[in-house]
């Protein structure tokens, strides 16, 4: 799961730098002032919100290893490092996909991530917790989950849905922009001043947030397919094993307000499930139970 946040705050930073370099080159006014030509507008979103996600993809390894601290392992220096190295070694050549990198980071919490521009030069990481809490038939489910999302070029086609919701946000919240500037203006002619500029900030947060419920639900739903290809890798019954593992890691439930941000994924009901990354754990075993 701190793979999809890192990525999200990632792009959503990349975005809010572009934007301003908008302003400051004046091609923001320079629409505005003509009227928001739409096919200009639609191809300056286009290339600003695909520009986002993919300058956000290429540096999602980089971010996660610094972000989580992630040590790789260049050479394995105790008998479990060898054995994590040799099982990601193992799984990657069932998935065929070419041998990640592997690392380990410090975390009290058992989880994992897997991360990269490409499926063959891609990055798998375990916490600490999760070597500590966790069997080894049950790591290596929770690997065989990581090298599915890897096979199954996931982190690519987030990508490309978030450039397709950043290029709808883009251009809706200019959209409105102009409105605002022309209804705010005396001659009725938008001009792409301070008015437009704090509407177009203010909406592309807001487009932003509803956007990102769209990827939240792809996210959801690779969750479930990594956990068969994990249960494919590495037997089904592990795979339950290691959801089991973790849902008994985050009981009692975490607090409201973090709850979307733990492995689990919170409680999934209401409004909240629209924003959650991940099903909660009660329904990925379900699923893998269903189809025993």
């Amino acid at each position: 799961m701190k793979r999809i946040i890192l990525f999200i705050l990632t792009n959503l930073a990349v975005m809010l730098v572009l934007s301003v370099v908008a302003q400051v080159t004046g091609l923001d006014r320079w629409l505005a002032a003509r009227g928001g030509d739409l096919t200009g507008l639609l191809a300056m979103a286009a290339l600003f919100g695909f520009g986002g996600a993919l300058i956000s993809l290429a540096m999602s390894k980089w971010m996660a290893k610094r972000a989580m601290g992630v040590q790789v392992i260049e050479t394995p220096a105790n008998p479990e490092q060898e054995w994590l190295v040799s099982t990601v070694r193992a799984l990657a050549a069932q998935a065929r996909i070419g041998m990640p990198e592997v690392g380990v980071f410090d975390s009290p919490q058992p989880n994992a991530f897997a991360t990269g521009a490409r499926r063959n030069a891609a990055l798998v990481a375990v916490s600490s917790g999760l070597l500590r809490s966790m069997s080894r038939s049950e790591v290596e489910a929770v690997l065989g989950h990581e090298i599915t999302h890897v096979a199954n070029g996931d982190m690519v086609t987030l990508t490309l849905i978030q450039g397709v919701v950043n290029t709808f946000v883009i251009f809706l919240s200019r959209i409105v922009g102009g409105i605002v500037d022309r209804a705010l203006s005396r001659d009725g002619e938008g001009r792409g001043g301070f008015g437009y500029f704090i509407t177009v900030m203010v909406m592309q947060v807001i487009f932003g947030v509803l956007a990102n419920m769209i990827v939240m639900a792809f996210s959801r739903y690779r969750e479930f397919r990594a956990d068969a290809g994990g249960a494919q890798l590495a037997g089904r019954n592990n795979m339950i094993g290691a959801l089991e593992r973790l849902k008994m890691a985050h009981a009692p439930a975490l607090p409201t307000q973090m709850a979307a941000f733990g492995i689990s994924g919170g409680l999934g009901t209401g409004l909240r499930r629209l924003f959650m990354s991940h099903p909660p754990l009660e329904e990925r075993i379900a699923a893998l139970q269903s189809h025993a």
